[in-house]
């Protein structure tokens, strides 16, 4: 039996599922072509299916170039880049990779948690320079006990994963959203500065997209106050970083963790320079190797279910 062609937008980061693509479709790869535009029209009567990632919109004119396209299958659960707006006019499916990376993003957020609280980062580097011997020990750091209350921005399914592991370290959980939720016993906040006012740990799971865009402002890192602590999992874009930034330098908050940027992988020296208070991670919190993979397997499964007549396992909502 022949192989599908499908459009790839661009490089899935994970190896093992760039190969599967390949045994499974004729790829015909986007972003390696000289003429991107030549080549959708080239391709364009056989193309019904295209991978792209969650932050990497297909242009509007290759879209245009494609008038057979009707599912965009996006590696990641975040779509906030991928223009899903535009896609859904133009009467294209687009799918997500929900749940299969919920677990390994949970662990991680709590593992970034950890590393700031504790100062995990700069605890290697006082053993690795020699500061160790030269100056003893390392000052004390900061502790989860003691009745803390852990406020969580975006109570999804990787939001009450992260809450249910915050409540083994005794953290008391509160919570924002665009709506109470009403089989969750955890306390709402109708905004965020009322939810940082009351939290000792801000943690951010929201998605990302013009609707949460600087979501957590000056005022919000303000209300956290000089021993909060924030964490950013969710997306760059929803943290005005330049009010971050500020707020760490002013010691408005004690400390931050973050796997995101607003403009990634681009990180503002005013972060990078922090060694003390900020830990920083290069967007990991789903990156091993079993949950990229199972991505991509979803990701494929739903290109396969709709060429085979079948409904989409992970259709998002628009």
């Amino acid at each position: 039996m022949a192989k599908p062609p499908v459009l790839q937008n661009g490089p899935v980061s994970y190896a093992g599922t760039m190969k599967k693509i390949d045994e499974l479709f004729v790829a015909h790869k986007l972003w390696l072509a000289p003429d991107k535009l030549a080549l959708a029209r080239r391709i364009a009567p056989e193309i019904t299916c295209a991978f792209t990632s969650g932050h990497d919109p297909i242009p509007n004119e290759i879209l245009d170039a494609l008038p057979n396209l009707k599912l965009v299958a996006c590696f990641g659960v975040g779509v906030d880049g991928a223009n899903v707006p535009e896609l859904a006019r133009r009467g294209i499916v687009v799918t997500n990779t929900p749940d299969v990376l919920t677990e390994e993003v949970a662990d991680f957020g709590m593992a970034l948690l950890l590393a700031t609280v504790r100062q995990v980062v700069k605890g290697d580097r006082y053993v690795r320079s020699g500061d160790w011997v030269k100056r003893g020990n390392m000052e004390m750091t900061w502790s989860l006990t003691g009745g803390k209350t852990m406020g969580i921005i975006g109570l999804g399914r990787i939001g009450k994963a992260i809450a249910k592991r915050a409540e083994a370290f005794n953290l008391k959980i509160a919570y924002h959203g665009r709506t109470r939720q009403p089989d969750v016993s955890y306390r709402y906040y109708a905004d965020p500065v009322s939810l940082a006012k009351d939290s000792d740990i801000l943690m951010v799971v929201t998605p990302g997209g013009p609707g949460t865009k600087h979501l957590v402002n000056a005022a919000v890192l303000e209300a956290l106050g000089p021993s909060g602590i924030f964490i950013n999992v969710a997306r760059g874009s929803v943290v005005d970083q330049a009010a971050l930034v500020a707020a760490l330098k002013a010691r408005k908050i004690a400390a931050a963790g973050l796997d995101v940027f607003e403009t990634e992988p681009c990180v503002p020296a005013g972060l990078a320079d922090m060694l003390d208070n900020v830990v920083l991670q290069p967007h990991q919190a789903s990156a091993t190797h079993e949950t990229r993979g199972a991505m991509g397997d979803l990701m494929i499964a739903n290109v396969q279910a709709f060429l085979e007549g079948k409904p989409v396992l992970t259709p998002v909502k628009v």
